[in-house]
């Protein structure tokens, strides 16, 4: 595994990135766990770079309930057992019509350098990718209600690992407060339990 030394090594390297100029700064990213889980996200919202860490608002208290229901685990442990990880790590800002803007192709692209690192410095066993976004880089384009609630077995820089999504804890969308979306959360909230590399963490 390696140490929290390397893993804030790689800070200061993705702090110091700035190839994406519609991109507003700071770099987001989440506590120097040397982890065999890593959480995939989409981008943080305009409240992250402010607070200074990933899933702080509204998306981040339901995303925490979540793993507080199915592993037991309060914020803070999630955070210290988990590394958070995302498509791509500052915020790109707000849509005229509202809302915030999607990451575009050219910042996934140049973001997707960091991500690799992260893979091979910490060579993950199980990635849990957020939202369809982050699904997407992973398992390819397909609907929520053919991917929540299944555990994937893929190969991702070289690296054979197993991939359980997650729908967008989002507020506003109603996917995994109805049917079928809350039984298929569900059941992908007992595979994480489940999982290996879950199990094995210290309580």
């Amino acid at each position: 595994m390696p140490s929290a030394a390397a893993i804030e090594k790689h800070f200061v390297a993705l702090r110091g990135c700035a190839k994406c100029p519609r991109m507003i700064g700071p770099v987001v990213h989440g506590r120097p766990v040397a982890s065999r889980i890593i959480l995939v996200g989409q981008a943080p919202g305009d409240k992250e770079p402010k607070l200074g860490r990933p899933f702080a608002w509204t998306a981040g208290k339901t995303l925490f309930k979540w793993f507080q229901g199915s592993l037991g685990w309060t914020e803070e442990e999630v955070r210290d057992r988990i590394y958070f990880a995302a498509v791509a790590r500052c915020f790109p800002g707000k849509r005229p019509e509202g809302g915030d803007r999607v990451p575009a192709p050219d910042e996934i692209d140049a973001c997707r350098e960091w991500l690799e690192r992260e893979f091979k410095l910490l060579k993950p066993e199980l990635v849990l990718p957020v939202g369809k976004l982050a699904i997407t880089q992973f398992l390819g384009e397909r609907p929520l209600s053919e991917t929540i609630g299944r555990s994937f077995t893929i190969t991702h820089y070289g690296r054979t690992l197993d991939c359980i999504p997650l729908p967008h804890p989002s507020g506003a969308s109603p996917w995994h407060r109805i049917e079928p979306g809350r039984t298929l959360l569900n059941r992908a909230l007992n595979r994480i339990a489940r999982h290996p590399a879950v199990r094995s963490v210290s309580v």
